[in-house]
This record gives structure tokens, C-alpha cells and sequence, in this order.
């Protein structure tokens, strides 16, 4: 149960965040098209539904659950590190929500996932290495071309 309901939760951040890079220009415009009854990003949830169904088909769900899990840490982790270095490069932001003895917290939670991710890290080494492969082909054969700050600072 408690797999199912993160695979629902992240296959619908997924297709906002397809939807978001693409209106940076890193994918294909498509991908942000939003439909004009229910103002949803519909081709990107048709697109990361039809990917995940291949892979719930072809993966096995324990496999799946460490990659997802990795991914999410790494997440977790870049977090924490972009907390601690906006606290001192961009100081001026307005934050809704201050972290409290920054210097400890945000190491230490940094430190954790990354530990954590190591675990499934050594398992699956391959999987990630070439998931983050297709992600630098995908962002250096379209997204660099298209991106819109790379159009601000031409």
C-alpha cells in the first residue's frame, strides 16, 4: 500500500515537472500542452503513464522501489545542500520557513540520504548510471539548444 500510493504521488509530480521543464524549453513543447477542460499537462501523463506501465511490466517491483527510493534521496539531498548554499548566495529571498542551526541540519540530512542511496547505490549502480545517461542525452541532444535561460545569456 505504502508503494502504491508514492508511485501514484510521484507519476503526478512527474508529469508537473515534465510539464515544467518543457515550458523552460528542455523538452519538446508537447510536453507542456495543458488540456483545455480538465488544466492538466495530459500529454505528459500520457507519457510518463505509458513508461511507467513498460516498466512495472518489464521491472521487478523491488528493483523499482530502490530505484524510486534513490532517486527520491538524491532529491532529498540536493535539497539540503541548496538550503545551506541559498542561505549565503541569495540571502535577500524572501523564506516562509527559515531552517534552524542551518549548519548542522542541512549536512547531516545531506549526509544521511546519501548514505542511504550508497546502500541501493551498490546494488544498482548500473541502472542509475544509465538512467542518468539517457537524462545528460536527452538534456544535451534537445535541452541546451532549447533552453530559455541558455537564450537569456546568449
Amino acid at each position: 500500500a505504502g508503494l502504491s500510493s508514492v508511485v501514484l504521488v510521484m507519476m503526478m509530480g512527474q508529469t508537473r515537472i515534465a510539464y515544467t521543464i518543457s515550458r523552460d524549453g528542455l523538452l519538446p513543447k508537447i510536453f507542456g500542452k495543458v488540456h483545455k477542460r480538465f488544466r492538466t499537462p495530459y500529454w505528459s501523463t500520457i507519457v510518463v503513464g505509458a513508461i511507467a506501465a513498460t516498466l512495472a511490466g518489464t521491472v521487478p517491483l523491488n528493483v523499482l522501489g530502490e530505484l524510486v527510493s534513490m532517486g527520491t534521496l538524491l532529491a532529498f539531498a540536493t535539497v539540503c545542500i541548496g538550503v545551506l548554499v541559498l542561505r549565503y548566495t541569495r540571502p535577500e529571498l524572501e523564506r516562509p520557513f527559515r531552517v534552524p542551526l542551518v549548519w548542522v541540519i542541512c549536512p547531516l540530512g545531506a549526509i544521511a540520504c546519501l548514505f542511504l542511496f550508497y546502500q541501493a547505490f551498490v546494488v544498482h549502480w548500473h541502472l542509475f548510471v544509465a538512467w542518468t545517461l539517457l537524462g545528460l542525452c536527452i538534456y544535451f541532444g534537445y535541452g541546451i539548444r532549447h533552453s530559455k535561460l541558455n537564450k537569456k545569456n546568449a
